[in-house]
């Protein structure tokens, strides 16, 4: 039987995922990375973005919005803000959420307070954009 690493992802309203996969790719705060079976147990910040894992010969996608994970004892524990697979989003809300961001950012100066505000939504939507475009696959 093929090595595994158990995954979990939970978020503020509910545990997302609890299951045995193959591997996991992630977008952490230095850059995407990757973990396998037998990885080296670490703890690290998880940006917007987009989280894929293989299981069964599929990839499956996420939309993440940040949070931690750790990696410790063959167990990758997600804690995201909110997460979303591709098939959850709605992708008029994002699109939606796309324009607004958007046009907000276009309101001010990269000095105002809000601006950084609106540029995290569009990161966010963006994301949820990407990942909505993708079914598992083999």
């Amino acid at each position: 039987m093929a090595e595994k690493i158990r995954l979990k992802l939970v978020t503020p309203s509910r545990l997302l995922l609890d299951e045995e996969v193959d591997e996991v790719t992630a977008p952490g705060a230095l850059g995407e990375f990757g973990v396998l079976p037998k990885h080296i147990s670490f703890l690290t910040l998880l940006e917007v973005g987009e989280m894929s894992y293989k299981q069964g010969g599929e990839r499956h996608h996420l939309a993440l919005s940040g949070g931690y994970a750790e990696v410790l004892d063959e167990v990758m524990t997600v804690l995201a803000g909110a997460a979303e697979y591709s098939d959850e989003i709605d992708i008029e809300r994002a699109r939606a959420a796309r324009e607004r961001a958007e046009k907000r950012m276009a309101e001010l100066s990269q000095e105002d307070k809000e601006f950084a505000a609106a540029e995290a939504a569009l990161r966010r939507a963006l994301v949820r954009l990407q990942v909505a475009g993708k079914e598992a696959r083999k």
